[in-house]
């Protein structure tokens, strides 16, 4: 299950944007990414509640693949019949209709899994993390996929997640069934959408944890969106045009997605030794690098730098999403948790990355797809990374300024 259901996002989430720079769309490409993030804000609490009360979640997981499978078909259908001439309003719909019923099943899958392994006596602490690797590892073979078969530059990538999204539509209705609550107990529409949490908003020190969890969003969903339009310009450029790394972006994406996955590993001995503020600032600095290697990284003699960006991420993505839902579920009281996590998510890929690639896309719209000379728009790109660079470096400073938290290392940490 884990492994279809980040197949599925991984065949299209870090090629899309070539795609869409191909067929002259490369200035929406930012509004296309942030559309995951404004339905983060809403759909996934709206699926929590209809799962919860009237449809069993496994059914309701394979509901959700099903119709987003329709609609991302849809997408790629049309572009394969408009071609170069595939316009905005259309390919955005079908795109927005698919993600809006995508993104809920993230949350969706790891109910599944939970209610499973609680069933069955397993923890789900200690047996969830293996199981979910499963699921790097799925979104790594489509890429992998996507890049060899030469889809990660057309329409055929959204046929690819189409298909993995039936499969796995089919496969949902052979999981073990999670039933519905069958309480009766009346609860308000504020407690159903967890709002109670945001009374956390009144904690100074989880005030400022959320808003620094918002900042730090804004870089989530950044390379996603432009690193494989980058990497793949340099095909252009003369002297880098025959690069494994120019003609492979997916590929050479890909080992950000190992790193994740080995990174993971390293959390519980961090947070235990360091602290949440260390390793958040460990977390920021990681995304410093992360921008600025791009930005003076290439394809050729440089390839090493674009390896070591890719390495960093691990601990950019981690060190920030895992270990700030693991100081949320510290730092929070039992009854108001699971909101709290809520909140964590929404301000992160939600707001954050909503913001985040709204502005990203203002930024590589001016310096890069403003220009028609190649080299000029090689030149914007650079430009571009060092602001997303420089930004994250900011935040990490006023982080380290504004938060305080004083660690205690022989206070025992949830793993």
């Amino acid at each position: 299950m884990n492994f279809l259901q980040f197949a599925v996002w991984g065949a299209y989430l870090t090629s899309m944007g070539n795609y869409l720079g191909s067929i002259g769309l490369g200035s929406e490409i930012g509004l296309f990414y942030a559309m995951q993030g404004v339905v983060s804000i809403f759909m996934p609490a709206i699926m929590g509640i209809i799962a919860d009360r009237w449809i069993p979640v496994q059914r309701l997981l394979g509901i959700s693949h099903a119709i987003a499978a329709i609609f991302i078909f849809a997408a790629g259908y049309y572009g394969m019949t408009a071609g170069s001439d595939a316009q905005f309003p259309l390919l955005f719909t079908f795109y927005s209709i698919s993600v809006a019923f995508y993104m809920p099943t993230i949350a969706l899958s790891n109910s599944v899994a939970y209610s499973v392994l609680v069933r069955h006596n397993f923890d789900t602490i200690k047996a969830f993390p293996p199981i979910r690797t499963f699921g790097t590892i799925g979104f790594i073979c489509a890429m992998l996929l996507v890049d060899f078969t030469g889809f990660q530059n057309n329409h055929m990538q959204f046929f690819v997640s189409a298909i993995l999204g039936v499969f796995l539509f089919l496969y949902s209705f052979t999981l073990p069934d999670c039933p519905v609550s069958k309480s009766n107990e009346k609860r308000s529409l504020s407690d159903a959408l967890g709002l109670k949490a945001f009374a956390l908003f009144k904690d100074k020190k989880m005030a400022i944890f959320f808003v620094f969890s918002m900042l730090l969003g804004v870089s989530l969903q950044i390379t996603n969106g432009y690193a494989n339009p980058f990497i793949t310009s340099f095909k252009d450029i003369p002297g880098y045009g025959a690069t494994w790394g120019a003609n492979h972006a997916n590929a050479l994406i890909s080992l950000s997605q190992v790193s994740e996955t080995l990174c993971i590993l390293l959390i519980p001995f961090f947070l235990k030794k360091f602290g949440i503020k260390k390793v958040m600032l460990m977390s920021m600095i990681a995304w410093f690098l992360r921008f600025g290697l791009f930005g003076v990284g290439n394809p050729g003699p440089g390839v090493w730098m674009f390896v070591s960006s890719m390495i960093v991420y691990g601990i950019a993505f981690d060190f920030f999403n895992v270990s700030g839902s693991l100081f949320v579920d510290k730092e929070t009281d039992k009854s108001i948790r699971s909101s709290a996590q809520g909140v964590f998510m929404m301000m992160t890929n939600g707001f954050g990355a909503t913001i985040g690639m709204l502005a990203a896309g203002k930024v590589v719209n001016h310096f890069v797809y403003s220009k028609t000379d190649v080299i000029a728009q090689l030149e914007g790109w650079k430009t571009s990374w060092y602001i997303f660079s420089g930004y994250a470096l900011l935040v990490a400073i006023m982080f380290a300024i504004i938060f305080k938290y004083k660690h205690n290392s022989t206070e025992t940490v949830k793993h």
